[in-house]
Order: structure tokens, then C-alpha cells, then sequence
């Protein structure tokens, strides 16, 4: 690995995988939390303590997201897709209960940040090739035929 050289296709294949399996591994475990140790009631009862807007309907919807969102970032299928819907539940996680704690945790930014960053990442990149949404990609590439193009007029 050379210092200042730029990422190979394949280093940049392995940070894409590494992130989208940790970063799932993460959100799994929180949405299974919500889903299978809370249950959705206490999860609304706690959002509702927190100060969330709409808690009865958000906590089986933030539950949910994390819970198939973090699968879907593992298995890299609609990666852009569940990683939009992964950051905009951190936004409002960060803006509606961390802001008001600090940067720091317990119970700060600093975490729900950091998914923030990493979900965010994913949106404007994509998984990876190493990922069902790049052999889905790949094989879509494969069957499409090339269109040849017709030559343009030059002026004399």
C-alpha cells in the first residue's frame, strides 16, 4: 500500500463491503432490539418519553427500517435506497433526542453520527461490485445491446 497512491478498484470493493456489513450488523441489532426485546409498544412508549413527535407510528417505522435496512446494506440489495431511509432515521434520532445531550456518549451525537456519515456514504456510492446490487448491476450491463452510433457531419 503505497501512502499517498489512489485506491485500487479492489481496495475500494473491500472498504465498501467492509462498511456495508458493519455498518448493517449495527442497524440489525438495533431494529432486532426494538422489534424482539422492547417490543413496538415500549419503543413507542420510550420515543414518546423522548420527546418524539408520532410515537405510536414512528417506533414500528424506525424498527422496521433498522431491522430490513441493515439486512439489506449486509446482502448489498437496494443499498442507495435502505441507506437513504437508515440516514434519515439518524437525522432524526441526532435532531430529536442526541442534539440536546452533547457530542459525547452516552446519549450524545457522536455515534448516531458516525451512522449518519458511514449510511451517507453508501448513498452517493453505491455497495460495491462485491454486493447483489452489483451483480444485478453487472448482468443488466450484460444484457443490453450496444447501440452504435452514426457519424456526424463535419463542416468543410
Amino acid at each position: 500500500m503505497q501512502l499517498f497512491a489512489s485506491a485500487s478498484n479492489r481496495q475500494i470493493n473491500v472498504a465498501l463491503t467492509l462498511i456495508r456489513v458493519v455498518v448493517g450488523a449495527i442497524f440489525i441489532a438495533h431494529g432486532a432490539q426494538k422489534l424482539f426485546v422492547f417490543g413496538l409498544a415500549g419503543v413507542a412508549g420510550g420515543f414518546a418519553s423522548m420527546g418524539v413527535p408520532m410515537a405510536g407510528i414512528l417506533a414500528p417505522f424506525v424498527a422496521l427500517v433498522e431491522f430490513l435496512g441493515g439486512m439489506a446494506l449486509i446482502a448489498g440489495l437496494l443499498t442507495r435506497l435502505a441507506s437513504f431511509g437508515l440516514a434519515s432515521t439518524m437525522v432524526a434520532a441526532i435532531l430529536l433526542v442526541h442534539v440536546n445531550q452533547g457530542f459525547f456518549n452516552p446519549g450524545g451525537v457522536e455515534f448516531p453520527l458516525s451512522l449518519l456519515a458511514s449510511t451517507i456514504v453508501l448513498v452517493l456510492t453505491g455497495p460495491g461490485a462485491w454486493s447483489l446490487d452489483g451483480l444485478i448491476g453487472q448482468r443488466r450491463s450484460i444484457n443490453i445491446p450496444k447501440v452504435e452510433q452514426t457519424p456526424t457531419l463535419r463542416a468543410a
